[in-house]
């Protein structure tokens, strides 16, 4: 009974602070906007330079360009989902810690990672996944794909896992605030390396294919599960690879997260 009761708590809030969002963005509409055309002219401006690439070139080390459409867009749907849902653990390695506001974290009656996470929907994301969803739409059928029931299935699953690596990565590098007091920067460095995943793995040297595949996997939320959907292969490597490291990346942060925790030592101190 106090379990379910302590559930009914966690869903009332994390209404709460959907309501409060949505209230902002009616009265923010302007922001809105901004940030969310802001996302789709910079995926705009990546696309357009990557397209006068492949007019003077056939293709990438024997990738297509609409093969590498792909894995752009496959790229920008768990990134989306983590920046719409998870966003606010960057102002965890920027201010909150520094500033002492996570004391009304601990004051609450959830889990403090519960309660930062859905304190703040980032709706600009909106504008990366349009860009992702609209990139898959235009690449498939040119590469003429067949989803299976079993590919859908998977296709969802690597999706979804691929946003817990995004997560998990920002949760690492933000618990280090709890001990340095900032840790935004660290943030920033880690994150941007999902930049390279974006396109195929092979066109890199061997050093950058260790770092974004055994390092920061980042390589798992795009190009090895898209190049299953794109070429075949062994789908327990490529999406399998992709469970994995979410699963990983997220005990690791949850472990740095709850030590961290302990030893937050408030404002002032």
């Amino acid at each position: 009974m106090k379990f379910f009761k302590k559930i009914h708590r966690i869903f009332k809030l994390h209404r709460i602070f959907i309501k409060q969002d949505l209230k902002k963005l009616m009265e923010y509409k302007i922001d809105f906007l901004t940030g969310a055309a802001g996302m789709l002219l910079t995926q705009a401006f990546n696309l357009f330079f990557l397209s006068i690439i492949f007019s003077q070139i056939p293709d990438l080390k024997g990738w297509k360009f609409e093969e590498i459409l792909f894995i752009y867009g496959f790229a920008l749907l768990p990134k989306a989902i983590d920046h719409l849902f998870f966003d606010n653990l960057w102002a965890i390695g920027y201010f909150i810690i520094r500033k002492g506001d996570f004391d009304k974290y601990l004051t609450r009656p959830v889990s403090p990672l519960f309660a930062v996470t859905v304190e703040k929907f980032q709706v600009d994301a909106f504008g990366e996944l349009v860009v992702g969803i609209a990139l898959l739409c235009v690449s498939i059928p040119r590469l003429k794909l067949d989803f299976s029931p079993l590919n859908i299935a998977l296709f969802i699953a690597a999706v979804f896992f691929a946003t817990f690596i995004y997560t998990g990565v920002k949760l690492i590098t933000s618990s280090i605030a709890f001990w340095t007091k900032r840790s935004g920067n660290i943030i920033y460095m880690f994150y941007m390396v999902n930049d390279f995943a974006r396109y195929p793995t092979t066109i890199y040297n061997r050093f950058i294919r260790s770092v974004i595949t055994f390092i920061i996997p980042f390589a798992f939320t795009a190009f090895y599960p898209a190049s299953y959907f794109i070429r075949g292969g062994n789908a327990l490597i490529n999406v399998g690879g992709t469970v994995i490291a979410a699963a990983v990346l997220t005990a690791i942060g949850m472990l740095v997260w709850h030590r961290g925790v302990c030893a937050y030592e408030s404002a002032g101190s």
